[in-house]
């Protein structure tokens, strides 16, 4: 008899139903089970809302949550930088598959470059931690750009640069190298000039704390660089106590001595979304051996980011 299919919850969002089956061909090989999706609509999918007025962090992730506690599905995939920091005790990260590029890009009419935008360029992001970036960025170099909060997929958000409503618009490599459509971009802004959102570009897959069988099996799926660096990152974004809302962006990089990853280094930013007061920290230390000691490494960061004034640029908290 052959088993039964193990049921893997997404939304149905282009986006997520490729990173989903992505997920699933290779659960697939590491199980020889057969995998089916089923689609799930979660809060942020139909709110028209700007996310960072509905709570940010966790629109995309409670539908799915739920689904796994009733025991609808089997397992869950997010994009790692929806999840709240707080880990539900009944479920658990079961894996974190190697990471996409982190990096956020720009497409822009005519095939422009972020910095040969004209005068008054409008840039379109629904992310105040890249408005902040992108604002403190312009003011530094000369630049003169509007930053526009606009909501929508993939296909939304690009359509409004084609229809001429806007300049430019930001998206995450990630997404659309997931999709096919990493060709769109006509910039990759640098990490030294917008630090992406903590975890962008890595996925969680998350299971029942119970079903020890499975979380062995997707186990074989973690990157143990990838779980490092955005446990880190995440671990700053918990310290700073920064929902979706708070421009808050971390990167945790590997540092190699030829071919010898000896160093990680974690880069943090929070700033006021007009980009007029920013800070913007780092910290170098060994690769963390541990999840304790990669958290310790956020927070760590945080503490120092906090002694400078963070946490008076943070606008809103999410609630």
């Amino acid at each position: 008899m052959t088993e039964r299919a193990l049921r893997l919850g997404t939304r149905r969002s282009k986006l997520a139903m490729a990173q989903s089956g992505q997920v699933a061909q290779a659960v697939r090989q590491v199980t020889g089970r057969p995998v089916e999706l089923v689609e799930i609509t979660t809060y942020g999918d139909t709110s028209r809302e700007h996310l960072a007025q509905i709570g940010g962090t966790g629109v995309f992730v409670t539908a799915l949550r739920d689904a796994l506690i009733r025991g609808e599905v089997d397992f869950a995939v997010h994009s790692l930088k929806d999840l709240p920091t707080a880990q539900p005790t009944d479920l658990v990260l079961a894996a974190v598959p190697e990471r996409e590029d982190p990096r956020d890009v720009i497409v822009a009419r005519d095939a422009l470059k972020f910095t040969d935008l004209p005068r008054g360029a409008r840039i379109g992001t629904g992310s105040p931690r890249r408005m902040a970036q992108l604002n403190a960025y312009a003011r530094a170099h000369g630049l003169d750009i509007e930053t526009v909060p606009i909501r929508g997929n993939v296909d939304t958000r690009i359509r409004y640069v084609h229809d001429g409503e806007l300049d430019a618009v930001v998206l995450a490599a990630a997404g659309l190298n997931r999709i096919g459509r990493i060709d769109e971009v006509t910039d990759f802004l640098s990490v030294d000039t917008v630090l992406p959102a903590p975890g962008q570009g890595a996925l969680a897959i998350e299971c029942a704390a119970g079903n020890a069988d499975l979380i062995a099996a997707l186990g074989e799926l973690d990157d143990p660089f990838t779980r490092v660096a955005v446990t880190a990152e995440r671990s700053l974004l918990a310290a700073l106590e920064a929902g979706c809302s708070a421009p808050v962006g971390a990167l945790a990089d590997l540092l190699a001595d030829g071919q010898t990853v000896n160093e990680m280094r974690l880069r943090g930013v929070v700033g006021t979304t007009d980009g007029t007061r920013m800070v913007q920290l780092s910290t170098t230390g060994p690769v963390p051996q541990t999840e304790t000691q990669a958290i310790a490494l956020g927070r760590d960061l945080a503490t120092r980011m906090l002694a400078q004034g963070a946490a008076g640029l943070m606008g809103e908290r999410a609630h």
